[in-house]
């Protein structure tokens, strides 16, 4: 299984058949927008606020393009969907957006799942793209802020790990590596890198090899009490994966 962050350089290479082939969703949670985020929104063909995720748009997005007039921007930046409890929307956001068009899914009867798993599950149900795309996710402000939220996003990963999705924010990248799958990672240097970790966190892991990283595991064990690959360092182009457990994948971003 092949994974790559070439979605973060302004012109992906002409060459990334994987790029051009895939679906790419950005959902986008309440917590500040990365400096990339007008990147992703553009190259997402479908864009989905988690509740208070619309405020940070709103406020945001304007702030990420000060040469631009603010409404100009709020009226470009205009999410195709606001799903959630709504009880973090501001009123005024809220009548703003659907005025211009966004479509307003209220599930706050639902308080069993996080805004985000919601989310996710209104994407996979009716994905962007053709039949033969494959579908990325991308999560803007999946990190930061509260840590339980933190624990229910990659909680996310875990109960939806046949569909890709990628956690953001200014500093990483998050995602699963399945244990389903052997794992190429192509590292584009001049957007991450070089510091990256592995981390078992659904179970222990008895067997993890890699190749690629400073410190590669050889049918290493991992666990929370034992060891686990926190602070290394990418070393070759691709990092290779595989183990018997699923592990989650974290590499810094540059600025």
């Amino acid at each position: 299984m092949a994974h790559s962050s070439s979605f973060l350089l302004p012109s992906p290479p002409a060459d990334d058949a994987a790029a051009a082939a895939t679906a790419y969703a950005v959902v986008v949670l309440n917590q500040r927008l990365p400096r990339f985020a007008p990147l992703i929104w553009d190259r997402a063909q479908l864009r989905v606020c988690a509740d208070g995720g619309a405020n940070r748009v709103f406020d945001g997005m304007p702030e990420l393009l000060p040469g631009d007039d603010p409404e100009e921007v709020r009226m470009r930046y205009k999410p195709d969907v606001i799903k959630g409890d709504m009880d973090s929307i501001r009123p005024e956001v809220k009548e703003y957006y659907s005025n211009l068009g966004t479509e307003i899914v209220d599930k706050s009867h639902d308080q069993d799942t996080t805004d985000l798993h919601k989310c996710v599950s209104f994407i996979t149900k009716k994905p962007p793209g053709s039949e033969k795309s494959m579908l990325s996710i991308l999560v803007l402000g999946a990190l930061g802020g509260r840590f339980d939220h933190e624990m229910g996003n990659i909680n996310v990963l875990y109960r939806f790990s046949n569909v890709r999705i990628i956690l953001l924010s200014d500093d990483c990248s998050i995602f699963l590596l399945p244990k389903t799958h052997s794992h190429e990672i192509h590292i584009v240097r001049s957007i991450e890198g070089p510091h990256c970790g592995l981390i078992p966190m659904g179970a222990p892991s008895a067997r993890t090899t890699t190749t690629g990283l400073r410190w590669n595991l050889d049918n290493t064990s991992m666990s929370y009490g034992g060891l686990i690959s926190t602070s290394n360092i990418v070393e070759e182009e691709t990092v290779r994966v595989t183990s018997d457990s699923d592990l989650i994948w974290t590499i810094s971003l540059r600025n």
